[in-house]
């Protein structure tokens, strides 16, 4: 309604100049006016005055009065409002019933109890996960116990054999040896110390380029190599930065943990978690099985590389799968109902 005024007072005043130009172009030798003759041009210039007044009279009237573009926005603000009121009425809460007072025989009557109070339990707050920020720390080679060294080697050794004669293509898919050096530098990054028997196997087989000895899964699973371990843990921290409760076993991720296995065919959202882990704090070997959630399944690096060496050798189970081989490559079924 602004622009309007504005348009209309700009239009009054360049009419008024308009015309006062126009009168000045018809005389233009014309004598500069004397006292007597200027009240006449003023009587004149009234006429003038009135219609400017007149444009912009109309001009403001026009915009004060609502179009029809205005009636139906109005019309449809006061039946939000209406809707709105019946939604709020619709879901509040009912009010519970005053009870009726009961006397009291040593004072006025007081209202009668409700019951007991009633407490809610507030949600597991989430806290910044520590393990996910660890402090700097140098890059120190740690030696490896000699005893676990060479029990891990025995195992790896049992699991080679069979692949050679049984899975070739697995048995080549292995990993080259890793090196104690890059281990210690992704430790120094993560935070955390990698269990001695862990250390001992990357140090033998760096990872896999393909599906590994360690399937567990329909479609198997790939050993992550030590760049790939510091670099899935990082990831897993970047989005995973908090801690739920008290074990962080039955957490999708705890920066503590150190994946080892990735499961490829797994969907996240679904919460079916996609890796395998060494829990860093003791030890034990972790991985979701898709029905009991993430948890704990064997006491260690060794015990899974024995545990394999077993089902490939005497045809047992790992955890409800039994290897088996197709067209050179290990797979493994899952044989529990």
């Amino acid at each position: 309604m602004l622009k309007l005024v504005r348009l209309a007072l700009t239009a009054a005043i360049l009419t008024a100049i308009a015309i006062r130009l126009r009168r000045r172009s018809r005389v233009p030798g014309e004598r500069p006016e004397s006292p007597a003759v200027r009240p006449d041009r003023s009587r004149r210039m009234g006429p003038v005055w009135a219609a400017i007044a007149a444009i912009v009279a109309v001009t403001l009237a026009a915009a004060l009065i609502p179009t029809e573009a205005e009636h139906s926005a109005a019309a449809a603000w006061r039946a939000y409002q209406v809707e709105q009121a019946a939604l709020t009425a619709e879901h509040a809460l009912p009010a519970e019933p005053e009870r009726p007072a009961t006397p009291s025989p040593a004072g006025p009557a007081t209202a009668a109890p409700t019951g007991p109070p009633v407490t809610h339990t507030p949600p597991a707050a989430e806290i910044p996960d520590p393990n996910c920020t660890p402090a700097p720390r140098a890059v120190t080679v740690r030696p490896i116990d000699p005893e676990i060294r060479r029990a891990v080697d025995r195992q790896w050794r049992r699991i080679e054999r069979w692949l050679k004669v049984n899975a070739p293509r697995t048995y080549q898919a292995l990993g080259r040896p890793g090196r104690a050096h890059t281990i210690a530098v992704a430790e120094s990054q993560m935070g955390v110390d990698f269990p001695d028997d862990l250390r001992a196997s990357l140090l033998r087989h760096n990872g896999s380029r393909g599906a590994s000895v360690f399937g567990f899964w329909s479609h198997g699973a790939y050993a992550l190599s030590i760049r790939e371990i510091r670099d899935t843990w990082r990831d897993m921290c970047s989005w995973q930065r908090t801690d739920i409760g008290s074990d962080p076993a039955t957490e999708y991720w705890n920066g503590r943990m150190i994946p080892f296995l990735y499961f490829p065919e797994r969907d996240p959202e679904e919460l079916e978690a996609e890796y395998a882990v060494v829990d860093s704090a003791g030890g034990a070997v972790g991985w979701d099985d898709t029905v009991s959630g993430m948890e704990p399944r064997l006491r260690s690096t060794h015990a899974l590389l024995r545990a394999v060496a077993d089902a490939l050798e005497q045809g047992k189970e790992v955890d409800g799968w039994r290897p088996a081989v197709r067209r050179g490559v290990l797979r493994w079924d899952y044989v529990r109902e």
